[in-house]
């Protein structure tokens, strides 16, 4: 498996991240399309876990907050590939990129569904439960 990137989003790495994101947040969760896709795209950076057939199987965007912190949005696995270690692989890879560029922070709203996941990956829970497209919510926070 591997992890690509981009900010270009006529590239390749952001149709197969935009396929995703489709599959799980507008068809599987009901979120709209237009909450899904929004102005923010060609400001973030674009992360795509590939398997070894070259399959795109999660994705990613980091939203740069400061020159320090980067917001993690849009994770996204499609149902056959969860629970087999892929968003942490693609996670790990984003930090990794995270790290290189000097970033000392990801913040992100989890849903609540998906908090253990985060904290098992050091992301800490902070403050109150918020609604996000209609779905729970909690804000969680982790120092690289």
């Amino acid at each position: 498996m591997h992890v690509a990137q981009t900010k270009d989003t006529l590239s390749d790495i952001y149709l197969a991240s935009l396929k995703i994101r489709n599959t799980v947040f507008v068809k599987e969760q009901g979120v709209p399309l237009a909450l899904e896709v929004d102005e923010n795209e060609a400001l973030a950076v674009h992360f795509v876990l590939y398997d070894d057939q070259n399959q795109s199987v999660a994705t990613l965007r980091f939203l740069p907050i400061d020159a320090k912190t980067m917001k993690l949005q849009r994770m996204a696995v499609p149902k056959d590939y969860r629970g087999h270690g892929c968003g942490r692989i693609l996670i790990e890879g984003a930090e990794a990129f995270a790290k290189a560029h000097h970033i000392e922070k990801i913040t992100l709203g989890a849903q609540l569904t998906a908090q253990d996941f985060y904290q098992k990956l050091g992301y800490q829970a902070e403050g109150e439960v918020f609604l996000d497209a209609d779905m729970p919510h909690i804000k969680m926070t982790k120092t690289l």
